[in-house]
């Protein structure tokens, strides 16, 4: 088992809870955090400990910038109480909410909305956050196959995820002298609850997706966790600055 611990946003569900499991399986520690969903986020402790695993949890809104300092603080105790660490290596990027409207239709609360959790929070959670990592770690930013193909009513969330591409290619050249590598992983459709659980709960919806797939059908999480596990593994140690697309092949 390696020493590595990985910090999760939003890791009670979904592909957060999905990741966790596989790098607990990796051997890393894992301190996960949950907005609202605390009894689910304690289960996903539950199982990495009967794993034989070592992982905590934190309440976090990435919405909120405004409580980082207090969240870093608390990452700062945890890790010296749990793990005699003033450190941990991988942060995860990956809390996130799901907003579809047409350009013509979407608000400026739901712009802000998506700005905060996807764009801001991810900046300014990373900024607090870096005293804390690790030299030779590394961080992992959630993005989407919306930034490459197009699904009307996306625009703004999608715009985010651009961006937040953008931004990691900046962490990476910005963070090299500290040897802490950053990418983005750019998930296709998947069957979760998120954005509504459209693409899990609309057969028709799910199977227009999955024709359009070269591998012929929509991700479900199984299809993610391993990936931003195998990512965060020693042998992906050089891949840096990079979008990497884990969508079974849509739109080719």
């Amino acid at each position: 088992m390696n020493s590595k611990i990985t910090l999760i946003t939003g890791g009670s569900r979904g592909l957060g809870r999905n990741a966790a499991l596989a790098l607990a399986r990796q051997g890393s520690g894992i301190l996960l955090t949950y907005r609202t969903r605390e009894a689910e986020a304690a289960e996903v402790v539950a199982e990495i400990e009967r794993l034989g695993g070592q992982a905590a949890a934190l309440q976090l809104d990435v919405g909120e910038s405004s409580s980082f300092d207090t969240f870093a603080a608390k990452v700062r105790q945890l890790l010296q109480q749990k793990w005699q660490r003033q450190s941990f290596d991988f942060l995860v990027n990956n809390a996130g909410v799901g907003v579809y409207a047409p350009i013509t239709d979407t608000s400026e609360t739901q712009f802000d909305q998506l700005m905060n959790i996807h764009l801001k929070g991810p900046f300014f959670l990373t900024q607090k956050l870096l005293p804390l990592i690790a030299d030779g770690g590394r961080i992992l930013n959630l993005s989407s196959g919306l930034t490459r193909f197009t699904q009307p009513g996306y625009g703004a969330y999608a715009a985010m995820k651009g961006a937040i591409e953008v931004l990691s290619k900046y962490m990476a050249k910005e963070l090299g002298a500290r040897g802490i590598a950053v990418n983005s992983i750019a998930p296709g459709a998947i069957e979760t609850d998120f954005g509504g659980g459209t693409v899990r709960d609309d057969a028709q919806i799910n199977q227009a997706l999955a024709s359009q797939t070269a591998l012929g059908r929509v991700g479900v999480p199984d299809d993610i966790g391993p990936v931003i596990a195998a990512l965060l593994s020693d042998g992906a140690r050089w891949i840096n600055g990079q979008r990497i697309e884990a969508s079974g092949g849509m739109f080719l």
